[in-house]
């Protein structure tokens, strides 16, 4: 298995990168302000760049390290990397595949199958862990009809009535995701998903942790010689990492969802790291910022053992390893995409 190494991260916009021999150095106004040896780097994520140098980029992707700029929400601006690793083989499947709907399904519909498992299993963990401070027989009814889509899920033979089958499960998991916030209770809250821009807490939090997970499979699908741009459930569309977002689905709740919440109900982030803008759309300060990264890069050094390879790894190679089995599947090796069931 793949050894996890750091993601650098550089939150402050007024930071400009360049290169000192194998070095990644960060620049304010023409004065060196940190210096991180590239060995110990997989990749960089940048937020509100001012910019990086020519030398550094080409080093990068000689070296298949990835960069990539976002801006000072964490919305996608760019991204450089290297050549494309793997052989043209497994990537010119992976076209074909895509290209044909009927085969794309197939692989789609596990991804959606493992999410919304992995929604039921927190729902269920919750009425266990928390039966007491919440509507327990509304989560019982909604676990149990979550449970009912499983088998639609398993058979299901076109994309659409699958996106229609993935958006029924979503409304019932999210109407009860408000009642899965425990603590701070005033300051947190959750009536809806709302992006482009996130108009409270919660939802700045889950914008940026599904930006963050989206990078980390975009990198783990390249680096194992998939092309993370053509997905099989999401559909092409330019500067899109369609593959990623496909791949992530069955993560979204049980990786990202579940780190927001801890973050709320351990209350490490409170009201003080936000700031509502005049459009009302809510965004994290610096500060904010800082904490949910230190919070995030601490979460990917967690060791779990994987479900199906049935091997100890750390959170952070989930993405990875699921990466992997997908490359596995493109080649032949497995009969199916297996998807990712947490317990």
């Amino acid at each position: 298995m793949r050894r996890l190494i750091n993601t650098l991260f550089v939150t402050n916009p007024d930071h400009y990168l360049s290169l000192d021999g194998d070095n990644i150095v960060l620049k304010h106004e023409n004065s060196i302000v940190g210096r991180v040896p590239s060995h110990n780097v997989e990749s960089i994520v940048t937020f509100g760049y001012t910019g990086a140098s020519p030398s550094l980029m080409g080093y990068c992707a000689k070296r298949n390290i990835s960069i990539t700029f976002l801006d000072q929400n964490g919305r996608f601006r760019a991204r450089v990397i290297g050549s494309s690793q793997g052989n043209v083989t497994l990537r010119k499947e992976q076209y074909r595949v895509s290209d044909d709907e009927h085969r794309s399904v197939k692989i789609a519909r596990n991804f959606i199958l493992g999410k919304v498992y992995n929604n039921r299993w927190m729902l269920e963990r919750t009425t266990r862990d928390h039966g007491l401070r919440i509507d327990l027989e509304r989560f019982k009814l909604v676990s149990k009809n979550l449970g009912e889509t499983l088998p639609a899920i398993q058979s299901c033979e076109d994309l659409d009535e699958l996106r229609g089958l993935e958006g029924q499960a979503a409304v019932m998991y999210n109407s009860l995701f408000n009642e899965l916030i425990l603590q701070q209770k005033d300051d947190f809250y959750f009536y809806g998903r709302t992006r482009r821009p996130p108009k409270d807490n919660v939802n700045a939090m889950l914008s940026f942790a599904y930006t963050l997970l989206a990078n980390d499979v975009a990198s783990a699908l390249e680096t194992v010689g998939l092309d993370a741009y053509v997905g099989f459930l999401h559909r092409d569309r330019p500067g899109r990492v369609s593959l990623a977002l496909d791949v992530m689905e069955d993560l979204r709740g049980v990786y990202a969802d579940r780190f927001v919440l801890s973050l709320i109900n351990k209350k490490v982030m409170t009201k003080d790291d936000f700031l509502t803008k005049e459009n009302n759309a809510v965004t994290m300060t610096d500060d904010g910022k800082r904490k949910f990264i230190q919070n995030w890069q601490q979460k990917k050094q967690e060791k779990i053992t994987h479900p199906y390879l049935g091997e100890k790894i750390s959170w952070g190679l989930v993405p990875y390893s699921q990466a992997l089995l997908l490359a596995r599947y493109l080649r032949g090796d497995l009969d199916a995409f297996p998807p990712f069931f947490w317990k």
